[in-house]
């Protein structure tokens, strides 16, 4: 399980306008209302405007209009990120006759949020996002989104979804810091070790922090790790600076290529990512080790939402459906990614116990930035990054 999946790299915005450009084959465009009628039903629902499973008559109903649409585009959704691969699978499994079309798994936020702008009215355009908390935040402001509610709604924390559905978060975790124990003698237990000398070049992180959520998470606990606030973030910009006068931080993004290759032998990224790395690099001779720093704990969810045109609605409002159940939570736990309804499901029962013991330790509650201050941080990191650590 472990993708770099840095939400920029895999794929450009130049790349998803040129694949725009090609629009869409002629009688590919995709209708905004889905026959119930067609498939055993009483009458025809516009899946473009359900709010809930209810509006179709409930999930079976959901599923007959989502077979007749007969397909689910998905983009950014590495098969070795959080279980996705595992998830897809179990998804064509449960759901036969819908095909996933699966485009650029290393695609970033920013990308899938190009691409439902660029897209917008083709068949190829994304019908869902998984996107980090701050391209939630803008892109229900810009409208981007269609509200839906999914049958566990009332489960899952108010501070974890928007009111009317527009985006809910569905997985996360904390940030970690994990080395290959076999090439360094100490590995950095927090984000004061980092500076330490022996760490000379070595110090990488999963992405850039203006477009990879991992990245930007990187930077908000590094803050908080020296004096800063989820208020202030300029001090995780600070810290990378001094991080790179110091000869310590490697630009090189981490990707399990690089990690096998020695050349990203420290890396800041999500702990489900790297805790992920373990047993497979372990079969490739590396002993990969992974800690949550005490001094800078910040964990954040990832957000799935609908595209208010997706050209396969009904497709896309059963997917949401399917990761929001049990079942689809606890493959997300078996990829050591906490999902939003882990503490549900423990309360009821439900929960993989197995994979929930295997899930990196970490001390105290989690405690989450508001949706104003995560604009903030968003936007001094955007301005101040560049000159500060990448220029």
């Amino acid at each position: 399980m472990v993708s770099s999946r840095v939400r920029l790299t895999g794929l450009t915005a130049g790349l998803l306008i040129a694949v725009a450009a090609c629009g869409s084959a002629p009688g590919t465009e995709a209708t905004s209302t889905s026959s119930a009628a067609a498939s055993g039903g009483a009458a025809a629902v516009d899946a473009r405007t359900a709010t809930s499973a209810a509006d179709f008559g409930g999930v079976d109903k959901l599923y007959e209009a989502a077979k007749a649409e007969g397909k689910l585009h998905v983009i950014a959704l590495p098969p070795d990120w959080a279980n996705y691969g595992a998830i897809l699978a179990a998804f064509k499994a449960k759901y036969p006759g819908i095909e996933i079309e699966e485009e650029t798994p290393d695609a970033s936020s920013a990308d899938e949020i190009n691409a439902v702008k660029t897209r917008k009215g083709q068949d190829r355009a994304p019908d869902v996002l998984d996107i980090g908390q701050s391209f939630a935040y803008s892109g229900a402001a810009e409208g981007l989104f269609a509200p839906y509610k999914v049958a566990t709604w009332d489960k899952i924390p108010a501070a974890q979804k928007e009111a009317d559905g527009l985006w809910v978060n569905d997985y996360g975790g904390y940030v970690s810091i994990a080395c290959d124990a076999k090439k360094i003698a100490a590995c950095p237990q927090t984000f004061a070790d980092l500076l330490k000398p022996e760490y000379k070049g070595k110090v990488a992180m999963n992405g850039n922090p203006t477009k990879a959520g991992s990245a930007f998470a990187g930077v908000y606990a590094a803050a908080l790790a020296n004096g800063g606030s989820f208020d202030d973030i300029q001090p995780g910009i600070d810290f990378f600076k001094k991080l790179k006068d110091a000869g310590n931080f490697n630009p090189v993004e981490t990707t399990p290529a690089t990690i096998e290759k020695g050349e990203t032998q420290i890396s800041i990224d999500w702990d489900y990512n790297n805790a992920a790395y373990a047993p497979i690099m372990a079969a490739k001779g590396l002993d990969w080790k992974t800690v949550i720093p005490t001094d800078g704990k910040y964990i954040s969810l990832y957000a799935q939402a609908i595209n208010k045109d997706a050209p396969h609605p009904a497709a896309a409002r059963l997917w949401q459906e399917f990761l929001y159940s049990t079942e689809g939570q606890n493959l997300y736990l078996k990829g050591f990614a906490r999902p939003v309804l882990l503490p549900a499901m423990i309360a009821d029962g439900s929960v993989d116990q197995a994979a929930s013991a295997a899930l990196p330790p970490v001390d105290g509650e989690p405690a989450f930035p508001t949706a104003d201050q995560v604009t903030k941080a968003n936007e001094v990191v955007a301005s101040g990054w560049g000159a500060a650590v990448a220029g």
